[in-house]
């Protein structure tokens, strides 16, 4: 595999053992860049001459007898990240030359670890989107078809992992943000338990960094392999010392089991409020016939899931919520205006996209109580089985789609058309009550796109689910690369 697909894992130890310098790690990720992301458009912010002063002071350490994490490697980051001196904008044209004074936490504790930073990745407009489309850089093409989207809203960040673009990268989410672009890219991505990464610096501008974390929103890792992420979680996780006064190290419980067969998981491969497409069936079953032949406890069904349409409509209702927040007063009074004229005992899944953005404080807080009580089932549920397996979205990356709303488009699974933000409920089962989820790769469609599944553990129980994901890596394999011509070239479909 060449150097700039490998692992970060992998670049360390040549790194350490001296068989390669930092500097050649930049130079050949921004060698491929420069040749190969005039099609992808992935970078949307490059920083050249900053990670080769860096890349040249990690030798210098190296050379001294130093040691760190990350110490000489090349990263990504999601351009919703503040980075000193580079613009965040988070795709508002307003704030195309906005420059934070300060870097995000996160960043500061990827420098820390000694990482080079080549660039910011592409998002959509306010990370509002599953493709990464903006007025200022573009569209984000998938590697694999450029026609298609990359994801979102950390689809930049995907996409460059694909084509070898750096070897780690860090993304955010909140509605698959994470997991739905390692899914239609063919890579690697954690959601973490909620509250265990500080989202300080991770914010839109013209905002202060403050140590706020909004409700259901997460920071995570992003690579190509199950390996990586932990790596980078362990660099990344720990609260935010304006917190806490200080820094220190979080003591994650570690991973329930270390061997595959002593696992016990449920695959859950069907959603009440929405179709699984075939291509997404087809990877969760080849990963439930990996498990099984593995001597994994296997389940298909379990009385004790918490009710899939319950815990839907309750987590449409916390983001909308919450996202309303931010909107200018002008739409929150017309929003005031259409959840108004609805029947006041229509409590359902279909009301909550209306209902929740117009919540009270009251509405919000018994929200918050039913959400307690999902974690209680989580709970439960997590005393008999370690993990869920089940689908990020319904279907591979699908073709770009930059000219309607979110609420009027439709997706095609199958043949038959959905609403297209139905498919946002795989990724509220662990959003919504904060569950860790892994996204892995799981095979390719017929068409030849990438399709991923997530795994689903305990709350604080990151490493069990980073282990299975190790594990299955190592059974089912993982991250393929793109085709030699295929980030490099256009065809018919380009944008």
């Amino acid at each position: 595999m060449e150097r700039s697909l490998q692992s970060a894992v992998e670049l360390m130890a040549a790194l350490r053992a001296g068989e390669v310098s930092s500097v050649e790690l930049i130079e050949e990720a921004i060698t491929r860049i420069e040749r190969d992301d005039k099609v992808i458009n992935a970078i949307c912010v490059r920083d050249f001459d900053g990670a080769r002063v860096a890349a040249c002071a990690a030798d210098r350490a190296r050379a001294r007898g130093e040691d760190l994490p990350l110490l000489g490697i090349p990263v990504t980051v999601k351009e919703s990240y503040n980075v000193v001196g580079l613009p965040t904008t988070w795709g508002m044209s307003q704030y195309r030359n906005y420059l934070p004074t300060e870097d995000a936490v996160k960043v500061t504790r990827l420098r820390a670890a000694g990482a080079v930073v080549l660039g910011k990745t592409n998002v959509p407009f306010m990370l509002q989107d599953l493709q990464s489309f903006n007025e200022i850089y573009g569209a984000t093409n998938n590697p694999w078809d450029h026609g298609r989207t990359a994801g979102g809203s950390s689809g930049g960040s995907a996409a460059a992992l694909a084509c070898g673009f750096g070897a780690l990268s860090i993304g955010s989410d909140i509605a698959g943000s994470l997991r739905t672009p390692a899914h239609f890219c063919g890579v690697y991505a954690h959601k973490p338990t909620f509250g265990l990464l500080p989202n300080r610096g991770h914010l839109p501008p013209p905002m202060p960094a403050l140590p706020v974390d909004g409700d259901l929103a997460v920071v995570g890792p992003m690579a190509r392999t199950a390996g990586d992420l932990t790596l980078l979680l362990d660099v990344m996780a720990g609260p935010d010392p304006c917190t806490s006064g200080v820094a220190y190290d979080l003591d994650l419980p570690p991973a329930r089991h270390q061997r595959l067969r002593d696992y016990r998981v449920l695959i859950l491969d069907e959603h009440p409020l929405i179709a699984t497409g075939s291509a997404v069936r087809a990877g969760l079953n080849r990963v439930a016939d990996a498990l099984g032949t593995a001597g994994v406890r296997v389940e298909w069904h379990s009385p004790l899931l918490p009710d899939l349409i319950a815990a839907a409509t309750l987590y449409v209702e916390l983001l909308t919520s919450h996202a309303a927040a931010g909107y200018p007063v002008q739409r929150y009074e017309q929003l005031q205006i259409d959840a108004a004229s609805m029947n006041a005992d229509e409590r359902g899944y279909a009301t909550a996209w209306l209902r929740g953005p117009v919540f009270s404080h009251r509405d919000w807080v018994g929200a918050n109580n039913r959400r307690e009580l999902h974690r209680h089932l989580w709970r439960q549920f997590f005393a008999r089985f370690d993990a869920i397996v089940c689908p990020i979205t319904p279907t591979p990356a699908f073709p770009h789609d930059h000219q309607t709303t979110l609420m009027k488009r439709r997706i095609d699974i199958d043949g038959r058309e959905y609403e297209f933000t139905d498919q946002l409920v795989w990724a509220g089962l662990a959003t919504m009550p904060g569950l860790p989820a892994t996204a892995i790769p799981a095979g390719r469609s017929l068409e030849g796109l990438p399709v991923g599944v997530q795994l689903i553990g305990p709350m604080f129980e990151d490493r069990t689910v980073l282990r299975l994901a190790e594990l299955l890596e190592q059974t089912i394999g993982g991250f393929h690369a793109v085709g030699a011509t295929k980030c490099a070239k256009g065809d018919s479909n380009d944008r």
